[in-house]
């Protein structure tokens, strides 16, 4: 019995294991990997560590999201940090509670990879993106977030 509580013990960090490093993103990969994400609700978060609000939020949008994940919910950041600030934003995530996947803006063309996202988005931050099942969006908040309204958001759609 022991074994198997040190066996779960050992999974559940693993599994939760802070990340290792921030995957490129681009206007090509965004797409794609929002639809790898079909069949769950997906909450993307746009960020960057100099970003006040981000910082504030990033904190209870993880564990939000943890407590979410259960029932279907897939979370990822997306850090517009420069790539030499990549320590630093994998450090914040880190202390934040955000594990994999995490990824980093590295888009050949701002303008072209915002609009891609949402015609109606500047690229201000924070930003939160909400995408239901099927894949499709639903609602984007950007600036500071009423986390509770969010939440019930997400309830709606899980």
């Amino acid at each position: 019995m022991k074994f198997a509580a040190s066996f779960l013990s050992l999974a559940l960090l693993l599994h939760a294991a802070p990340p290792a490093k921030l995957i490129p993103l681009d206007e090509a990969s965004f797409p794609q990997t929002v639809a790898s994400k079909k069949g769950k609700v997906l909450l993307v978060n746009f960020w960057a560590t100099w970003c006040e609000p981000c910082r504030k939020e990033m904190p209870e949008l993880a564990k939000m999201a943890a407590s979410l994940k259960a029932k279907g919910l897939e979370f990822i950041t997306i850090s517009a940090d420069e790539p030499e600030d990549e320590k630093a934003a994998l450090a914040f995530l880190a202390k934040a509670g955000v594990v994999d996947p995490v990824y980093a803006k590295r888009a050949k063309n701002d303008d072209k990879f915002i609009n891609s996202i949402d015609p109606k988005w500047s690229g201000a931050l924070p930003a939160l993106i909400l995408y239901d099942k099927p894949g499709k969006k639903v609602k984007i908040w950007i600036g500071e977030t009423d986390l509770k309204g969010l939440e019930a958001e997400l309830r709606k759609l899980l």
